[in-house]
């Protein structure tokens, strides 16, 4: 049985096997546990996660869980990895088994459907304001941190005992973690990157070039920017791993399920075949009306993000969305994106 010291990861899909495998590397003692439909027992037979991470080889100190109760009580740390759509019900689901004194975290991007909230506001509003917690982003694959390919990203905690604990649980010789207070932040960039990894993916399958890519990316990080700075973020999170480097390795690298959804939508295909043949969920389809309904409530120009979510819901045309979005207003590139009473608002 693990020891309270370990840490449990709760979900087995590609991203939750992945960091399973690099917390258990250096035999760190780490528990996965996922739910039936995930197959815990053929994981545990074959010492790996074929259906989500084929060819990555289970640690020896990596053991499997198939009860979520054993799996939240034998451990002191618990690391949620779960699509923004099941972040809130698995927190409803853990919260009678949780002691005083365990620390949550998650790896889990984007804003609530319903409610607008980030998950460190999820977390907050299911399990209270005085429990340590914590999140993990920034520019990482799966399959490339399941084979043990030298990878940076940010941990974000409401402590910083836990941004610091974390940070040694996970690093070792070929990941390093670096710490950061700003969750807002760190969310933020999370969710809007799905968004404009699907325009990235719409501009390079329609031909556009180059150019068109990297315009997007730079004023695409203007408006992830100004949405975070809006709702609280340091705007020199976004100058970060979790920011600039997350964005612009999903805008630029095929194994982006939002970068491929962009481009199978410029091919003329369906939002329904995509996500069925990519197999897992494509976080950007869903961020891109969470995101949209955020910056209208706090009034936060988003022309790109605008633009790809009446692709996805309103029948735009990707061309019509390239036309107005050149045809705007000039302005200057340095125009402010916070006000000073924005500044005085962040945490």
């Amino acid at each position: 049985m693990p020891s309270a010291a370990d840490i449990a990861v709760l979900g087995a899909g590609s991203w939750g096997t992945a960091l399973a495998i690099q917390l258990a590397r250096g035999e760190r003692p780490t528990t996965l546990w996922g739910r039936a439909e995930d197959e815990p027992e053929r994981m545990a037979e074959a010492r790996s996660n074929e259906r989500y991470l084929p060819g990555a080889e289970f640690p020896e100190a990596l053991q499997i869980e198939t009860e979520l109760a054993q799996a939240v009580a034998n451990h002191d740390d618990l690391l949620v990895v779960v699509p923004s759509h099941a972040f809130r019900p698995l927190l409803t689901e853990i919260g009678p088994h949780l002691r005083e004194g365990q620390r949550i975290a998650w790896a889990t991007k984007g804003f609530e459907q319903k409610t607008g909230l980030l998950p460190h506001q999820v977390a907050g509003d299911v399990l209270g304001q005085d429990r340590p917690l914590a999140v993990f982003s920034g520019p990482t694959f799966a399959r490339e941190v399941g084979k043990g390919l030298p990878t940076a990203m940010t941990v974000a905690a409401t402590t910083t005992a836990f941004a610091a604990a974390l940070a040694t649980r996970i690093s070792d010789s070929r990941f390093r973690a670096y710490t950061s207070a700003d969750l807002t932040g760190v969310e933020v960039g999370g969710a809007v990157k799905n968004v404009l990894a699907i325009a990235a993916g719409l501009s390079d399958g329609l031909g556009y070039g180059a150019n068109t890519r990297i315009a997007l990316i730079s004023r695409g990080l203007v408006e992830m920017t100004r949405l975070g700075v809006a709702l609280g973020a340091d705007p020199q999170t976004f100058m970060g791993l979790s920011g600039m480097g997350d964005l612009v390795l999903t805008c630029t690298d095929d194994q982006s399920r939002n970068r491929r959804m962009g481009l199978a939508l410029a091919d003329g295909r369906s939002i329904d075949e995509v996500a069925a043949e990519i197999g897992q969920v494509v976080e950007g389809v869903y961020a891109a009306r969470a995101v949209r309904e955020v910056a209208l409530n706090r009034k936060i120009q988003m022309p790109i993000c605008e633009h790809v979510y009446r692709i996805l819901y309103e029948g735009e045309s990707a061309a019509n969305a390239a036309a107005g979005l050149m045809q705007r207003s000039l302005k200057p590139e340095t125009e402010l994106i916070f006000s000073a009473e924005a500044a005085t608002r962040r945490h």
